[in-house]
């Protein structure tokens, strides 16, 4: 489903090379400490990022010439990219058309899309007017009416406590289900690794050196990059 061959890209003296087969359907977990490359590698499977040299392919088209939002990609970052001054129900229709000129199905395709992520009678609160887990749910639901069929996820849950992480990764894992969507989760957590994906890719120094299930990939950790992450990650 998404190919990357040869993708590099040059980030002040880091040359990043990357590599990289998932499949249709997959959630793919990337890890790696601060500055690896690992929002770089999303970058450059978005289209934020043009690489140096190397193929992006998504569904088997290549897709590296193309602007962002030319692309079949939905991203959520961190901070949500939610319009503050605009209505749920208004930033959840800028995933169907960019001056909300809505015609009466895909407002009902909104409220749908909020109803499936249970933010069902808030249509018309402020982002403010919610809490960290609720604005990222309203991401969540423009990524439905958005149909695109890969999903980057950029640490879009680091700022929630564990039980609200844990429920926004099953919500996460419940959509790819339902729409057999492809994820890409970059965190920081090796926890968020577990609970959603299959397989993990572990990021250093702008590569990919690890890459595989991610029970062995985390418990018995063969690379002394993963196993030296891992012993940080596990004294914090």
């Amino acid at each position: 489903m998404l190919e990357l061959d040869g993708v590099e890209f040059r980030y002040e003296d880091m040359l990043m090379h990357f590599d990289l087969a998932v499949a249709e359907g997959e959630c793919l977990a990337v890890i790696g400490p601060s500055g690896a490359g690992k929002s770089t590698l999303l970058g450059l499977i978005a289209g934020f990022e043009t690489p140096l040299a190397g193929r992006v392919r998504i569904q088997g088209c290549d897709v590296t010439a193309l602007a962002p939002g030319e692309r079949p990609v939905t991203t959520v970052f961190q901070e949500h990219n939610l319009f503050p001054h605009l209505e749920v129900a208004a930033n959840v229709g800028l995933g169907l058309h960019p001056g909300l000129r809505l015609s009466p199905a895909q407002r009902q395709q909104v409220r749908e899309a909020l109803a499936r992520v249970g933010l069902a009678g808030l249509e018309r609160r402020k982002p403010a007017e919610l809490s960290g887990g609720q604005r990222q749910r309203v991401a969540l639901a423009r990524v439905l009416v958005r149909r695109q069929p890969l999903l980057l996820l950029d640490e879009p849950f680091a700022a929630l406590g564990p039980a609200l992480r844990r429920e926004m990764l099953a919500l996460v894992d419940e959509l790819r289900r339902e729409r057999g969507l492809t994820v890409l989760l970059v965190s920081h957590l090796p926890e968020d690794a577990r609970l959603a994906a299959a397989r993990t890719a572990f990021v250093a120094n702008g590569r990919i050196v690890c890459l595989g299930p991610t029970r062995t990939l985390l418990e018995t950790p063969a690379h002394p990059a993963l196993r030296a992450y891992l012993g940080a990650v596990a004294e914090v």
